[in-house]
């Protein structure tokens, strides 16, 4: 039985800038593109079109695995859009972004994961917009380290890859991912390039322990892990897996500041936070 729990003042969202929220679905919209802050139902939608920023969201949006906290569609995903780079060119210069931040559905349908179009989306972000920064925020590949050399080759600012959540919880959280797979990728990609700045991020509220947070933590700076994102776990629907638990923002706090003493270089922990939540910040602060 699914107990819906009754969501704490702190989770309620207060919207503003209507106008640039409309401003900024309609630019969107008028581009075909896909955004994971739609796809995933992201909380933080009207605060981040209401700034003019978004995620990207390339190669469809449908997902061939069936991760059961994600509230992107999943089945057979369609065959990649040519033009899609392009278009996230243009969309990145009309929108004046400084920091662009770029993720996908997983596609275990194509041989390199889809790594050689994350280039070429990358390749037109650079010549509309010169003067951004990229984050890309990739899927494992299915554990294809040539195709993750291809993305690493290319030099975005930021390789992200989610590690989502403890070990423990793999086979209901994400059955078709592994644990020690994605910790590899992230090691892969700093020993291509030892000066790429990575990042990892992790959900709370599925029922995992104190204990399990620490070790994962601890995980992620043995492969050199730079910065990392706390959020919490919201169920898009009752066809997803329950959420056990509502973390308490000094929560939240405390696990950023263990966290920091363990070495990252930038932590990111709050009941809002997702791993392209105020991106730009992790960048900056490392930068300085």
């Amino acid at each position: 039985m699914n107990n819906v729990l009754k969501k704490p003042e702190w989770l309620k969202i207060r919207v503003s800038d209507i106008e640039q929220i409309e401003e900024t679905a309609n630019l969107i919209r008028k581009l075909s593109i896909n955004t994971v802050c739609d796809s995933a139902e992201c909380p933080n939608l009207g605060e981040c079109f209401g700034k003019k920023t978004a995620t990207f969201m390339i190669m469809g949006n449908i997902c061939t695995r069936r991760c059961r906290f994600c509230a992107v569609t999943k089945g057979d995903a369609t065959p990649l859009d040519p033009l899609e780079p392009e278009r996230i060119g243009q969309a990145c210069k009309e929108m004046g972004l400084k920091h662009v931040v770029v993720t996908s559905v997983t596609r275990d349908d194509l041989d390199d994961g889809g790594a050689g179009h994350f280039v070429r989306v990358m390749q037109e972000i650079r010549k509309n917009n010169p003067q951004s920064t990229v984050e890309l925020l990739i899927p494992d590949l299915a554990g294809n380290w040539e195709a993750l050399k291809m993305i690493v080759d290319a030099k975005p600012e930021i390789l992200n890859h989610n590690i989502e959540t403890v070990p423990e919880l793999y086979e209901t959280v994400r059955p078709k991912a592994i644990y020690k797979r994605s910790l590899q990728l992230l090691k892969k990609a700093k020993e291509f390039n030892p000066k790429l700045i990575t990042k990892s991020g992790i959900m709370l509220g599925l029922g995992e322990n104190e204990e399990q947070v620490l070790k994962v933590m601890d995980d992620l700076r043995s492969v050199d892990c730079d910065i990392l994102t706390i959020g919490q776990y919201l169920q898009p629907s009752t066809e997803h897996i329950e959420l056990k638990e509502y973390i308490r923002p000094e929560i939240f706090e405390a696990y950023k500041q263990i966290a920091e003493e363990k070495g990252f270089k930038y932590v990111a922990s709050g009941p809002f936070v997702r791993s392209s939540y105020n991106a730009a910040l992790g960048l900056e602060k490392i930068n300085k």
